[in-house]
């Protein structure tokens, strides 16, 4: 009985941590998209960064598409496998759109651009922290980055010309293995998804 009661002392313990964890956030947010679907905006860019369309919706999922390979072993034996092609799937209501190529934001509704952001440049100077060693600090911000930290999204377009930016008190980054040339954020709770575009994260306390 004493065992039962530590266990779920320890489940609920659990529980409670990983409800302010941004992974965990994401991964809630992954489950719902597989089974419901989110409402997102999703922009579609040029390689100039000029919006060329704009998409609605209330219920929308992403999914990549696997195609068939084949290759030999060194006995000359056929080996089928796998690997994802460059088309997305995009679910909207029920209807489906393809995409191959295009750079795509989705942006879940809720999620607001920073409208006044600028890039600068960036200078920093080391101020003698152990933390600072660059061996501990990928430790640190790999930890820090699964919780979510304050950060700057500057999106560029696949030229280099500046299209939008977003920032968050907790944000969380990740590549998502079933999706195809495409990176997640979780900004504040709000996903973001980017897809075949340049982009720098930067953590806030580097641009002040």
């Amino acid at each position: 009985m004493k065992k039962k009661i530590l266990s779920l002392l320890i489940i609920s313990v659990m529980a409670l941590n990983l409800t302010g964890c941004a992974m965990f956030e994401s991964k809630i947010s992954d489950i719902k998209g597989n089974l419901v679907g989110n409402g997102y905006t999703i922009d579609t860019f040029d390689n100039y960064g000029k919006r060329v369309m704009t998409t609605t919706g209330d219920k929308i999922n992403i999914q990549g598409n696997p195609v068939e390979t084949t290759s030999y072993d060194s006995d000359g034996s056929i080996i089928t496998g796998y690997e994802l092609s460059s088309v997305i799937t995009i679910t909207i209501d029920g209807q489906e759109i393809e995409s191959c190529g295009d750079t795509c934001i989705f942006t879940q509704k809720g999620l607001e651009p920073n409208v006044d952001f600028t890039q600068e440049d960036i200078e920093s100077n080391d101020n003698g922290k152990l933390s600072n060693n660059t061996y501990i600090a990928n430790i640190i911000n790999k930890y820090k980055n699964k919780f979510g930290k304050s950060r700057v999204i500057v999106i560029k377009s696949q030229l280099g010309q500046p299209i939008t930016a977003y920032s968050g008190d907790k944000v969380y980054w990740t590549v998502p293995k079933k999706l195809p040339k495409m990176t997640k954020l979780m900004i504040d709770g709000k996903a973001l998804y980017i897809h075949r575009a340049n982009y720098q994260i930067i953590d806030t306390s580097l641009l002040n």
